[in-house]
């Protein structure tokens, strides 16, 4: 976790959501699942004050991001991409800033959340993966670019973890809205 105290995470921290997308969902491995680990990423950005930012690959052709993920973040943008890494994408790259750290959970795996990852790391971010909000159509494929991804240095890890580090202790204020949601997305 970047090094910035609890009160400069919703400037310092972002997460992108990337392409979940009903055509997409059904297309990987458990993408029930991955969807519901999104959902519980986005509804504790959110619910942190962070930025959060959806990103749809060419969503007039493929459909927009997935109605549930959305409320989970009211007001969040959902910006269209034809790029793989989405932060090849002006307008995206410019949502997610000033972030000086960014949580990634999204679709696919092995693709484009492997580019958006490394296009993080080229700019000097320091990059989480949500590696319970993850997914790909070939897993091996997807543990492959994990492993790769933190060997380039960043962070593979659960969004619980993520989160409870966040949290710091039990006096935060969030606290108890956080593991009712964890309770909920269990």
């Amino acid at each position: 976790m970047t090094s910035a105290s609890p009160t400069d995470f919703p400037t310092s921290t972002a997460l992108l959501c990337i392409d979940v997308q009903p055509i997409f969902v059904r297309a990987i491995a458990d993408g029930a699942r991955v969807q519901r680990r999104c959902e519980f990423a986005v509804a504790a950005a959110h619910g942190f004050g962070l930025r959060v930012v959806f990103s749809e690959q060419v969503p007039a052709k493929l459909g927009g991001t997935a109605p549930e993920l959305l409320a989970s973040a009211p007001g969040a943008p959902a910006l269209g991409k034809e790029t793989f890494s989405a932060l090849a994408d002006d307008a995206i790259r410019a949502a997610v800033a000033p972030a000086e750290h960014l949580l990634l959970c999204g679709l696919e795996t092995s693709i484009c959340v492997y580019q958006t990852a490394l296009d993080a790391l080229h700019a000097g971010l320091h990059v989480t993966i949500l590696s319970d909000a993850v997914g790909a159509r070939r897993p091996d494929d997807a543990a492959a670019c994990l492993a790769a991804l933190r060997h380039a240095g960043a962070h593979v890890l659960p969004a619980e973890t993520v989160f409870y580090a966040l949290l710091g202790d039990v006096r935060h204020p969030f606290f108890k809205t956080y593991t009712q949601l964890v309770k909920s997305h269990g």
